[in-house]
């Protein structure tokens, strides 16, 4: 019976373990190959209210992204997360002239010739004026 256990015990080790350190490895050792994105935080304006910050930033993942510009609300005070759900994207550098109006909405202009990949009509409750 002891013998049986211990059996069962390497076969546990052997089947599991193993395989979930192996894979553990290959992922960390892949790791360094995919590429990182960075994040360029060209202007924050923060709220009348004080809640929110309007980020205007781009976003680089490579050697292959091309120019772009978005915008984003986040907490005040709060550095732009790397994963942060932008409102507005666009494919261009373009300066948004960006700016909260006397309502609490926000204001942005957006080239016409931009290629635009999001648009959204409001952001957390606050509506988004396009010109």
């Amino acid at each position: 019976m002891a013998i049986t256990n211990k059996f069962r015990f390497r076969n546990l080790v052997l089947f599991t373990t193993l395989p979930a350190l192996l894979v553990g490895a290959l992922l960390w050792l892949t790791a360094g190959f995919l590429p990182s994105c960075s994040t360029i935080e060209t202007l924050r304006l923060t709220a009348p209210d004080g809640a929110f910050d309007l980020v205007v930033f781009s976003r680089t993942c490579g050697p292959d992204t091309g120019p772009n510009t978005q915008a984003a609300l986040i907490p005040a005070g709060d550095s732009v997360p790397e994963d942060a759900a932008s409102f507005v994207s666009i494919g261009a550098d373009a300066d948004l002239v960006p700016r909260w109006d006397g309502f609490g909405n926000i204001v942005l202009s957006v080239p016409g010739t931009a290629k635009i990949y999001r648009q959204d009509d409001s952001v957390a409750g606050i509506a988004v004026v396009y010109r």
